[in-house]
């Protein structure tokens, strides 16, 4: 399971997936994408990796340069031929409550 609770296939692909995506920090909170629970899933599929993720707002006017951390963290520390594709969805919304014993600690929640 994911931070949010959101099920992720326990396969060791992935996890090395969720490992990497741990180098993604949100530049604005200064904690990383996992624990935050911003990602909802990782698939690993022949030839590439798909990784659905949500922001903390629709409004995230750091959209995009998560999405290309995403995907460099993955080409660095996985595999750097995989096609990585990014799907940033808003449902379910994010919220506080999905975020690692970790992550609310560290922002004093």
């Amino acid at each position: 399971m994911l931070a949010g609770g959101v099920p992720v296939t326990p396969s060791e692909e992935n996890r090395e997936c969720l490992e990497a995506l741990r180098a993604v920090i949100d530049p604005e909170v200064g904690i990383n994408i996992v624990d935050l629970g911003l990602v909802y899933a990782v698939a690993c599929r022949e030839g590439g990796i798909d990784v659905v993720l949500t922001m903390t707002t629709p409004a995230c006017p750091l959209s995009a340069v998560i999405e290309e951390d995403v995907r460099d963290a993955i080409w660095e520390f996985v595999d750097p031929h995989a096609q990585v594709r990014v799907a940033v969805v808003f449902e379910p919304a994010w919220s506080p409550e999905m975020m690692s014993a970790y992550a609310r600690q560290q922002l004093g929640r």
